[in-house]
């Protein structure tokens, strides 16, 4: 992947997505009802209002290249699977969250080239908060539309360690924390993919994901987390989460961690821990 291709988008892919979250909020400081897809998750004109607005800027930019997204239907496998670059997008992640109108949604823009994310784009729409990272360019954080851009890096493990959680969190995964970082480690909610980049920023150190998440969750701030100095790992092989790889959509079980330097999977995996991910499809 051209670096300098990757890094000349981030400004335009900027804009698209505070266009996005300017929509979003529109529908968010009114009224509006809920509907669900087959799959039982939630859908909001908000979801499909931004989905409109990545989707038509995203075709308008050459080469062309194909969407995959939350809220638009998947190529079947037999054409995906020549893909080596695409875009991976979730106009909305965290609608649970914009349902409760509790603020911790995001929007998400990824390029995925040779099955790894390159260039991320993550919005926080209630707080204005735009994260940027492209491969080898670094990660990026603006508080403000217009304010200046501030440089990400990621920190060695607190102590106590700051670790992310969702509000859903399931205390049955307390042993695993434990081994992890140690017992007095302190929690800090937050939904959608706001956690990660919140580990990039230097702000937190940790989130374990249990159980199935769709890749447009991950692939855009995962790229804000690798290039601020983070780690995601598929907590099965100790692997950086990869894309496009079978006809799933779904991660594996993931750590997203701040300080590499720390043997996350030795930990993890030793014997007295008794960890097993769960599969994946």
């Amino acid at each position: 992947m051209n670096s300098n291709l990757a890094t000349d988008l981030l400004p335009y892919l900027g804009s698209v997505a505070r266009r996005a979250g300017e929509a979003i909020m529109a529908v968010y400081q009114n009224d509006f009802t809920i509907e669900h897809k087959s799959d039982g998750s939630p859908l909001t004109t908000a979801d499909l209002a931004a989905q409109d607005i990545i989707e038509k800027s995203l075709s308008t930019l050459e080469p062309a290249y194909p969407i995959v997204s939350e809220e638009a239907s998947p190529m079947a496998w037999d054409q995906r699977r020549e893909w080596s670059r695409y875009w991976l997008v979730d106009p909305l992640d965290g609608t649970c969250h914009f349902a409760r109108r509790d603020g911790e949604f995001s929007v998400n823009i990824a390029l995925i080239d040779r099955h790894r994310s390159v260039l991320g784009v993550v919005l926080a729409p209630i707080t204005g908060q735009l994260f940027v990272a492209a491969q080898g360019r670094g990660a990026w954080r603006q508080l403000t539309e217009g304010s200046p851009w501030e440089r990400l890096s990621t920190q060695a493990l607190a102590h106590p360690a700051r670790v992310m959680v969702n509000r859903s969190y399931d205390d049955a995964r307390e042993g695993v924390l434990r081994r992890l970082v140690g017992g007095d480690y302190r929690k800090q909610l937050l939904g959608s993919s706001l956690k990660s980049c919140l580990i990039a920023a230097g702000e937190a150190d940790l989130y374990l994901r249990f159980g199935a998440t769709s890749q447009w969750d991950t692939a855009a701030s995962q790229c804000v987390l690798e290039e601020a100095g983070g780690v995601m790992l598929d907590m099965a092989a100790g692997n950086p989460l990869s894309y496009n790889r079978s006809a799933s959509l779904l991660n594996s079980e993931f750590i997203a961690a701040g300080d590499k330097s720390v043997d996350w999977m030795g930990k993890l995996h030793s014997t007295d821990l008794a960890y097993s991910p769960a599969k994946v499809p």
